[in-house]
């Protein structure tokens, strides 16, 4: 399984000790995050749209977005028509974004959470399955409207 990862400066602590769990595990990785560790500030979008490109064209069967609050990393990996990207800051979160939503990529925020958290998530993500049944239903309702039919 290949799971592409990405983040900002405030990701990049997450974002090694991430990869480092993912390969240990067996995972393949494809890491299109800030690698810099000298305090310089980027923008989130330039390592997200790579990262929820990859996933969007089939690439990658999951990804791992990082930054301050991830907000900004989901609202930028859900412009992808394939992206199902969700904010997860505990288990349940991240258990309900599989399950209910079909979700494809993890939005973490980096602000307000642990390493030692954010490993046990990614864990539970990975590892749970989408129900389908109804939920298959809601999120075929989910894609984007096109400007030119939009009200």
């Amino acid at each position: 399984m290949l799971i592409a990862i990405g983040s900002d400066h405030t990701g990049i602590h997450y974002k090694y000790a991430i990869n480092n769990f993912l390969i240990e595990q067996g995972y393949k990785i494809k890491d299109f995050g800030f690698s810099e560790n000298n305090g310089k500030r980027v923008d989130y979008p330039d390592f997200i749209h790579p990262t929820a490109k990859f996933v969007n064209q089939g690439k990658a069967n999951f990804g791992i977005i990082i930054c301050g609050s991830g907000n900004g990393a989901a609202m930028t990996a859900n412009k992808y028509n394939k992206i199902r990207a969700a904010l997860v800051w505990n288990k349940e979160i991240a258990i309900l974004a599989r399950k209910h939503n079909n979700a494809n990529v993890i939005s973490f925020p980096a602000r307000f959470i642990n390493k030692s958290e954010i490993i046990e998530i990614v864990e539970i993500f990975l590892k749970t399955n989408f129900e389908g049944g109804r939920h298959k239903r809601r999120i075929e309702k989910i894609p984007k409207i096109l400007s030119s039919s939009a009200g």
